[in-house]
């Protein structure tokens, strides 16, 4: 039997009518480079400034979760490890935190590791403000330095369970202080012509470890700030922060690569501004960052996905003062603004266990600055889209 040639044509219209309707929604580039994150806020508990072991708990600047102490019970409590930034005494508190879907059922301050030196001698001063758990059960930390006070820019691997130095990583020569690189001068005499700033040095850290304790990972750090020579002398400008990629290996570590962290303006009349805090979520390159302004507006904080795959690597970049139009930033969408929440001045973020709602945590941390004005916040989200 033969099809007349116009019922051909209405089968065509109907098809393509058909798949116009099921049509896969149009994505585009800046919306494939981001993962589609959201937050809820469930509680938050405020930790009390108490003695604990002859120290008092506060300075809380980073957070990590021990993945190897969670337990298939959820309502077990699994351990973090919290860095304290007293320069003089620098350390990590053991907590524990028992965490539900709906709030911070209790925290636990359970012990308190100085760091040392290798042979086991205290360490001070040391301005420790960023801190990451490695696989190999060890605590890389970073120190953000200050001119002023002659303490240099580190970033130090210590035993989790001793506290002891184990290596340092290298820094490039443009973050430390003082002369030209390649100078025999002292790093920290005169005047500062170059290197992290002061109070606005390396402050974030954080790790991306895919494989077992044996296995290579990845080890970022971010300054708060720009470097004195990357700061632009007009004011309107953000600041343009720095940082750095490394591969971390049993038997070496390779600085990979460098990238640009562009900061939002700073908000009017703003005293302090500044990328707090950073935190890889997979494997892919993509990371949560918190920002942090404090001025005559008050304290704002907000929380940002980035994605690194399309940033510019600096390292062979001497300044970032002035035109940067050719060169490709780390990329960053706003997750949300939590200042409506009210919270102090977050400085540390983890990802938590799976909650037994099946959400994914995430933790959040109050740096109190060991002023009783100010409070230890401990803040439980949710994390949608991991």
């Amino acid at each position: 039997m033969k099809t007349h040639w116009w019922r051909k044509c209405l089968w065509v219209v109907l098809f393509g009518l058909f798949l116009g309707g099921c049509a896969v929604p149009q994505v585009n580039a800046e919306q494939r480079l981001f993962l589609d994150l959201s937050v809820t806020a469930v509680d938050h508990v405020v930790l009390p400034m108490d003695d604990f072991e002859g120290t008092q708990v506060g300075g809380l600047s980073a957070i990590n979760y021990d993945r190897d102490s969670a337990s298939a019970d959820l309502s077990v409590r699994n351990q973090y490890y919290a860095l304290s930034d007293d320069r003089q005494r620098p350390r990590f508190y053991t907590l524990s935190l028992d965490l539900s879907p709906t709030a911070i059922n209790d925290v636990t301050v359970e012990a308190v590791t100085d760091f040392k030196d290798a042979d086991g001698t205290a360490i001070a001063p040391l301005d420790a403000e960023g801190m990451a758990l490695t696989p190999s059960r060890s605590l890389i930390v970073a120190s953000e330095g200050s001119f002023q006070q002659q303490i240099l820019p580190q970033l130090q691997e210590f035993d989790l369970e001793t506290g002891r130095f184990k290596t340092s990583f290298r820094l490039p020569e443009r973050y430390l202080f003082g002369p030209e690189p390649g100078s025999n001068e002292d790093q920290t005499a005169g005047t500062q012509t170059q290197g992290v700033q002061e109070n606005i040095g390396f402050e974030a850290l954080t790790i991306s470890a895919p494989g077992g304790s044996y296995e290579p990972y990845r080890l970022f750090a971010a300054t708060e700030g720009p470097l004195y020579q990357d700061l632009d002398l007009d004011p309107e400008i953000p600041f343009k922060n720095r940082w750095l990629h490394y591969l971390i290996d049993p038997n070496q570590s390779t600085l990979l690569s460098e990238h640009w962290y562009a900061m939002d303006d700073a908000p009017l009349g703003a005293v302090v501004n500044g990328l707090s805090e950073i935190l890889s979520i997979d494997v892919g390159g993509h990371f949560l960052a918190i920002e942090r302004a404090f001025g005559l507006q008050g304290l704002s904080i907000k929380l940002y996905q980035l994605a690194t795959g399309v940033a510019t690597d600096t390292s062979a970049i001497a300044t970032l003062q002035g035109d940067t139009s050719g060169i490709t930033p780390i990329r960053k969408r706003l997750v949300a603004d939590l200042t409506p929440l009210g919270p102090d001045n977050l400085e540390a973020m983890t990802l938590g266990p799976r909650l037994s709602d099946g959400s994914q945590s995430l933790i959040l941390v109050s740096d109190n600055n060991f002023d009783n004005r100010q409070e230890t916040q401990i803040w439980l989200f949710k994390l949608a889209g991991l």
